[in-house]
């Protein structure tokens, strides 16, 4: 007769075992601080969704093949992840400099993630990227102090200006710090092996869909469909499974979510481009050397003229207007206010000047901030905050 299994052998070798799980778990938190490290550099975000759902997706092969619960596997993993992620962010408050904390719009692959990563990346002291379902929700992290700044794309030099941005800087609490132009080429984004004649709708943001509305007029059987995000109308497509729906967005997003380039380069016009800027809750200081722009706000009496009176201030001391954009007043039907921006340093002679004489003919003057002026497109220079 077999002598049964000695109970307090068994015990001891489990906690063996225990050590032995914990001590993986911590050699994994040192790879994740490595991570964390090189995400900083290269101006990755923290989350990657898309990452996280393959890794959930071989763990739970693994353990099928090794006869586990795949279910109860996957569960302890996303507690493993939320871990990762909240080490990541504890070393990331132990550095003695800590990376520029940066909001946009969209999730990884979106034009303003990949502009952020473009004009951040290799930063010396590193950055840390966020994105936002919303431009409110950036904003807000900008006014809360969970980011120091945030970069928001303004216009488009195809389908115009993004007003919801404009609506924000209203508020008042928020300076233009910088601004960037990047080059934004469209692809048609779908399953593999889609074919144009099959697709019902085509998924982005509204922009992107206004961009390439001479495109979309060659599939008179697709219906545009808006969604919040251009990656995240890809990652809606491929998440869908179905060969009808394919997505407006760059052949970034087509390589991290899988899906094939059914058609690039789409944009109504070759020159498509997007003017972005980057806000913050203080200014920085703008080389007056330098070619500079200065943004402001005002609203004016609903009077014939009173907008004329104000340009001419500033044709009479040669200060060139760059941009003069409408928005509704809140609470007050068929009046506006107006966003202006021209070539001057707030404090040039003439600029001043202009300012002292119109803030008699305004209701509301406001500075939106001086920052340096790109000077061409894909321009992407790093604002010195230091």
């Amino acid at each position: 007769m077999s002598q049964p299994p000695d109970l307090s052998h068994l015990r001891e070798s489990i906690e063996e075992t225990d050590r032995e799980i914990l001590a993986l778990l911590k050699a994994r938190m040192g790879l994740v601080e490595a991570v964390a490290r090189a995400k900083i550099h290269a101006a990755f975000p923290f989350r990657d969704q898309q990452r996280e759902e393959t890794v959930l997706q071989r763990v739970r092969g693994l353990a099928v093949e090794l006869g586990l619960d795949a279910h109860g596997v996957e569960r302890l993993y996303r507690q493993i992840m939320e871990m990762s992620i909240s080490h990541q962010q504890a070393h990331l408050q132990s550095l003695a400099e800590v990376p520029l904390r940066v909001a946009y719009q969209g999730v990884e692959g979106s034009y303003s993630h990949l502009t952020a990563q473009r004009r951040y990346a290799q930063r010396p002291n590193g950055v840390l990227l966020t994105g936002h379902a919303t431009v409110h929700e950036a904003t807000q992290a900008v006014r809360t102090g969970q980011a120091d700044c945030a970069l928001l794309p303004i216009e488009n030099s195809t389908a115009g200006s993004i007003n919801e941005v404009y609506d924000e800087l209203a508020s008042g609490d928020l300076t233009i710090t910088a601004e960037a132009i990047s080059r934004v080429e469209h692809c048609l984004l779908g399953l593999r092996g889609t074919e144009l004649a099959e697709i019902r709708w085509v998924l982005s943001h509204p922009q992107a869909l206004a961009q390439c509305a001479n495109f979309l007029a060659t599939l008179p059987q697709a219906q545009p469909q808006a969604e919040f995000d251009t990656a995240g109308s890809a990652a809606k497509v491929k998440e869908m499974n179905d060969r009808r729906r394919a997505a407006i967005a760059s052949e970034s997003a087509a390589q991290r979510f899988g899906l094939e380039v059914l058609a690039r380069g789409i944009q109504s016009r070759a020159g498509n481009a997007t003017r972005f800027v980057e806000v913050a809750q203080e200014g920085v200081p703008c080389d007056p050397d330098t070619p500079c722009k200065t943004s402001l706000i005002l609203s004016l009496d609903h009077a014939a003229g009173a907008l004329g009176e104000v340009l001419v201030e500033f044709g009479q001391r040669n200060i060139q207007l760059l941009k003069l954009e409408s928005r509704p007043l809140p609470d007050s039907e068929w009046k506006y206010r107006f966003y202006i921006d021209v070539e001057a340093h707030k404090d040039a002679e003439p600029m001043v000047a202009a300012l002292a004489t119109i803030g008699s003919l305004t209701h509301e003057l406001r500075l939106l901030g001086t920052y340096s002026k790109a000077l061409g497109k894909g321009e992407l220079g790093v604002t010195d905050r230091s």
